[in-house]
């Protein structure tokens, strides 16, 4: 969001902040936040194979954030482009795909160093953007409002400033002697400052959300990055824009605090919900696809449920079949109604459709 014109900068003081952020309001609120959270985490535990809701939840938070920043896609269209059959993808598809690879890129970083550094940061936003133009090194970047075109405020200009304020942010997700908050309010004050140093000239929003969710995961609050969260931004967008403001100009933390927090909880409830109900409709599909088919396995079922459009090659790879059996065998489960066949060009592909259905309600 670039803008010859100036307004005076908004300057964002080195992290922690000086004031008391653990409210009453805010230490009650926490105790439920975190009590969502922990039955999320628990529940997400007993999925049997976790690269199922790293892809399918991973898709689907990447489609809400991408959603926030007016970045549009359809379910199917986000599915067709995995299936990759075709090289017609939407441009929207695309950049879906190019947050669950940033997503993914992140929780890689954080399982190998157990940080999230500056250049881990710029690392996830290259993933994000396809390119490598790194952190701001130009003015003229300023926020505006999307209906008026008024500018809202002015993020730090210089390039230094830039990145001492991402290396004061680094330390304080890190080092957590700097502040004994706890983590939730933690993540509200980060999530504040990286939106507000708005280091990049593009994908800022999006990298900030993968932010939250990695440092839930780095304080063992989650094992994997699963918290739907960016839906409960969109459907109180304005207030979160207006939450942001109010911190910078009048130091309104408390109420941003609180909203965040309610967003985590909510968020926690529906994604626990959806959880539940992947793991009953898996069990479904898993005793009566091996009480009726000898070519049941576990990897079958992951297959089905990690890919709601699944296609013969998927099944090649994940059961190590030729591609005459890979066919056999899902041409079998949509004849008997587990799938729906579908076909774009010359392939086939296979409908997880009551799998979908959980997504698109």
């Amino acid at each position: 969001m670039e803008s010859n014109f100036l307004s005076i900068p908004w300057k964002p003081l080195l992290l922690p902040p000086q004031i008391e952020l653990e409210s009453r309001k805010v230490l009650k609120k926490l105790a439920a936040t975190h009590r969502a959270l922990a039955e999320l985490k628990g529940i997400a535990s007993t999925i049997p194979n976790q690269a199922i809701l790293l892809n399918t939840l991973g898709l689907q938070e990447a489609k809400d954030s991408s959603a926030v920043e007016n970045i549009i896609t359809t379910q199917d269209e986000l599915f067709k482009a995995e299936l990759n059959l075709s090289g017609l993808q939407s441009v929207a598809a695309k950049e879906v795909q190019n947050y669950v690879a940033a997503l993914k890129k992140g929780f890689a970083l954080l399982n190998e160093n157990g940080l999230i550094t500056a250049n881990h940061i710029l690392q996830i936003q290259s993933e994000l953007e396809r390119n490598q133009a790194g952190f701001r090194k130009l003015p003229g970047t300023v926020l505006k409002n999307q209906q008026t075109g008024e500018v809202v405020f002015t993020p730090p200009q210089e390039y230094d400033e830039i990145i001492q304020a991402l290396n004061n942010l680094a330390k304080y997700i890190n080092d957590d002697s700097l502040s004994d908050v706890d983590p939730l309010v933690k993540m509200a004050v980060i999530h504040f400052q990286f939106e507000s140093i708005h280091p990049f000239f593009d994908g800022n929003g999006r990298t900030g959300r993968i932010i939250n969710i990695l440092y839930l995961v780095q304080k063992s609050l989650l094992n994997l990055p699963v918290l739907y969260l960016s839906s409960f931004i969109i459907d109180h967008k304005g207030e979160y824009y207006q939450h942001l403001q109010n911190v910078r100009e009048k130091g309104a933390w408390e109420p941003w605090i609180l909203f965040i927090l309610e967003g985590i909880e909510q968020s926690s409830r529906e994604t626990l919900t959806l959880m539940l109900e992947i793991k009953k409709l898996m069990m479904d599909y898993k005793h009566r696809i091996r009480s009726g088919y000898k070519f049941y396995s576990q990897e079958l079922i992951n297959n089905l449920f990690r890919h709601p459009y699944t296609k013969i090659e998927f099944i090649q790879r994940d059961l190590k079949v030729s591609r005459v059996t890979a066919s056999s065998y899902l041409n079998q489960l949509a004849r008997d109604g587990f799938l729906i066949r579908k076909k774009l060009g010359v392939s086939n592909y296979y409908i997880n459709t009551p799998l979908v259905i959980l997504f698109t309600r």
